[in-house]
Order: structure tokens, then sequence, then C-alpha cells
């Protein structure tokens, strides 16, 4: 049974008037716990969607494209889109849910903030009402202000991403701690680590643009260092 029909079938168990966020309470364990992951993501980049009180057609698509959403199964994730976004839940209760299924701090916590980031900017801007709500995400999922700053330099427009700022470092700091930061950044971020952690392939796609950066960033310390 596919991933998507599984989802389909957790939603289909919900009692009538029972929120999406009920789901959690039922899927703890795996293979259970990755579609309580992929319910969760959904539902948060719903909440995403509206916090700044208008759901645009791009901020959708960003969301389908970010998380690769196979054509054929659009139409159940746009059903969980629908209910989530209809739930009485705040945000800060669907991102309390997923947090529980990982280690505070997990690095899968890490690519579900970084592709909630590119579903705010969709517009091209980052709406206050967006910002505090990534903030409290990243609160909740246990992710340091570092985290949190490094994704926002690498992502939002006009922010000047620096390299140490990516790699999470100081700016006075040495090249083995840089070079320490950029392997552990790249292993958690790695494709195979994603789905070795039982993420969904419909979230690996998040890790391909850190790579990119990642790289970029380790390669302008070294010159640094070099100059």
């Amino acid at each position: 049974m596919s991933l998507w029909s599984r989802i389909t079938d957790a939603i289909e168990a919900l009692r009538s008037g029972e929120p999406l966020s009920v789901v959690f309470d039922r899927l703890r364990q795996r293979p259970e716990r990755t579609i309580a992951f992929t319910i969760g993501v959904i539902a948060l980049g719903a909440k995403l969607a509206k916090a700044d009180g208008t759901v645009t057609r791009d901020e959708v698509t960003m969301f389908r494209s970010v998380f690769t959403i196979p054509p054929e199964d659009e139409k159940h994730a746009a059903r969980v889109f629908n209910l989530a976004r209809q739930d009485v839940a705040g945000f800060d209760a669907y991102a309390r849910k997923i947090a529980a299924l990982f280690p505070s701090g997990d690095p899968v916590l890490r690519d579900l903030l970084d592709g909630l980031f590119h579903v705010a900017l969709a517009d091209g801007d980052m709406h206050p009402a967006e910002e505090a709500f990534l903030q409290e995400v990243a609160n909740i999922f246990g992710l340091g202000q570092g985290c949190y700053r490094s994704i926002y330099a690498r992502l939002v427009p006009g922010a000047a991403p620096d390299p140490y700022e990516l790699l999470e470092l100081p700016p006075d700091a040495s090249l083995d701690e840089a070079r320490r930061a950029f392997r552990r950044m790249v292993r958690e971020a790695h494709p195979d680590a994603l789905r070795a952690r039982g993420v969904p392939d419909e979230a690996v796609t998040l890790a391909e643009e850190r790579l990119k950066a990642l790289n970029q960033a380790w390669e302008e310390v070294q010159q640094r260092h070099a100059a």
C-alpha cells in the first residue's frame, strides 16, 4: 500500500467532527510515524500559507514543489491541506505533535523548517506574521537561533548570507571548526541519511538546495583563511 493510500485510510478513520490533529494520537510508531510526519508537514504548510491572512496560488505551488507531491497524489494532499486549514488547532499544536516524533533538534526537523521557509517566501517576501510563525516553529522543534539564522540568511532575499552564519558558526571560528561543522551538516542533509531516518521521499528534495549552499559556504571559508 502506498504512502498516500495509507494517509487516506488514516483520514477516513476519523470520526465525524474529529479534527485532523487527532491522527497524530493514533500514529506513533513506524511505519505509521511516517504517515503522521507527512500529514504534519502538509498541515504546517497549510497553516503557514494562511499566516499572512491570504492563501495564494504561489504558496500552494511552492509547497507542491519543495515537497515533491506526485501529480497523481495531489488530490490526497489537497484534502489534508484543506482539513488542516479548517482545523481550529493552531499551528503550534501541529508543530508540537511533529516535534514529539523526533528528538529535539533532529535534522529532520531542520529540513522541515527549511521547506516551510520556501513556502513563506513563495510570493517573494517574508511577512512579519510568517517570520513569527517560523521562529515559533524553530523554538518548538528545539532548533537554536544559529540554525534559524542559517536558513534565514540562505533563503530570504537581501539577507546577504555570510558563510560562517550558514555553517552556524561565529565569525572568528577556526578553519578546523568550520570543517567539522561543514562535514556534520553535509552528513545530516544527505538524501541517503534522510531516507535512513525514515523520512518519506516527498521530503528528501529539501536537502538538495541546502547541500549546494553548504558547499559554497565551505569554499568561501577556505578562501578567507587562505587569503
